[in-house]
């Protein structure tokens, strides 16, 4: 993108990544515009001739719900801009977004990828599905580089264009490079990795149907739950599983979040997710605590809301600790 462009995000995302398209982008002149993933019609108002990307999440985080990917894919197609899927919750094993029409998936390996809390890093995988090329919309791609001799690298490369781009200029300008060590440790924890998906999914999925039936809990948003307005989406997409980060509601509100938080003995208090071990948050107050509270409904991240992440630990372990913790 140049100075002046626009991308369209869904308002769903994690509240790092909203901060980070509504403030640091504002500095090269890249303008965010809003759309919602429960109306896919919201998407294809959001687009003008700025227009150069549509960003979404597979699966939401915090709130765990599930983007049709495909219908939003329709959208991009038509606006003839690049659908770009961030896929770190459900990871390949759950969705493969470049079946249904994603064009860049981007995933944190710090979380169910690496599995184990240890490593830094991240990875863009493009599709080689999108003419870089077509309309001159993204010049960077498809006109002369002067710092490579005039190369154009849509023209040299063609399918990779994307990839190699992201290495020969933001890596060459921006130096965001994995070390050696970590590249190692995620590697590593790959190896595990449908071992692990499936019984975080399975964990989770008997966790949120405990809290379903708790007398503290108000809501529990699990899109695999056949109550959820996302279950149909979730067998769709995600036909192993659901995921294992999802999001509940309790009946005292803001101070009974913080005190759940604060009388758990298995989970840990960490904003990360994706661990072996089980995880939780109380995001209005941590994560998303730089927004108002309207800012933090819309993300899914409510004053009355708790994030967990479910690990691969022994599931009537788990649901006694949270019982304890929210009274009996």
């Amino acid at each position: 993108m140049s100075p002046g462009d626009e991308f369209i995000a869904a308002r769903k995302l994690y509240g790092g990544s909203i901060n980070q398209f509504t403030h640091a982008f504002k500095s090269f002149g890249w303008n965010v515009v809003w759309a919602d993933t429960d109306d896919v019609e919201s998407f294809r108002r959001a687009v003008s001739p700025k227009t150069k990307a549509i960003f979404i999440e597979s699966i939401a985080n915090p709130g765990g719900s599930i983007t049709d990917i495909e219908a939003v894919a329709d959208v991009a197609r038509e606006a003839g801009v690049p659908l770009i899927v961030d896929n770190t919750l459900a990871t390949p094993y759950l969705i493969r977004p470049i079946d249904h029409g994603a064009d860049i998936v981007v995933h944190s390996l710090t979380k169910f990828l690496g599995g184990h809390g240890n490593s830094l890093g991240g990875i863009i995988v493009d599709a080689g599905t999108f003419d870089w090329s077509k309309d001159g919309k993204y010049p960077m791609l498809s006109e002369p580089r002067p710092e490579y001799h005039g190369l154009k690298i849509q023209e040299t490369f063609g399918n990779f264009s994307f990839a190699i781009a992201c290495r020969v200029l933001g890596l060459r300008d921006l130096g965001p490079a994995l070390s050696p060590f970590n590249a190692f440790m995620l590697l590593t924890g790959i190896e595990t990795l449908p071992l692990r998906m499936q019984k975080h999914c399975d964990n989770a999925k008997a966790i949120a149907e405990f809290l379903s039936g708790h007398k503290a809990v108000a809501a529990v948003n699990y899109s695999g739950l056949p109550s959820s307005k996302y279950n149909a989406l979730a067998r769709k997409y995600a036909p192993k599983g659901a995921g294992a980060v999802f999001t509940f509601s309790l009946k005292g509100g803001y101070q009974a979040g913080i005190d759940l938080v604060a009388n758990l003995k298995l989970f840990s208090h960490l904003a990360n997710v994706g661990d072996t071990r089980s995880l939780i948050i109380h995001p209005a107050s941590t994560t998303h605590s730089q927004l108002d509270d309207a800012q933090k409904t819309a993300a899914g991240a409510a004053p009355d809301m708790v994030r967990v992440s479910i690990g691969i630990e022994d599931k009537e372990d788990l649901i006694a600790d949270l019982d304890q913790a929210l009274g009996g």
